[in-house]
């Protein structure tokens, strides 16, 4: 999908470097998908201690 943004040019430019892209595309791409796994992931860790699951450890490690 095309879609015209106005970045600034000195953010676009530290993050290709940092990132070692040559393409102003797969810097964005690559950034927003990092992002949005980064904010999965702080979403799981925001649910630690919250969901009691109920599993009994030892009888699960029990062969059959």
């Amino acid at each position: 999908m095309r879609t015209t943004l106005d970045i600034p040019a000195e953010t676009l430019a530290e993050a290709q470097k940092m990132l070692g892209f040559k393409s102003k595309t797969d810097t964005v791409i690559y950034s927003l998908t990092e992002m949005i796994r980064r904010k999965k992931i702080d979403e799981l860790k925001s649910l630690a201690g919250k969901i009691d699951l109920k599993i009994d450890i030892k009888k699960s490690r029990e062969r059959k």
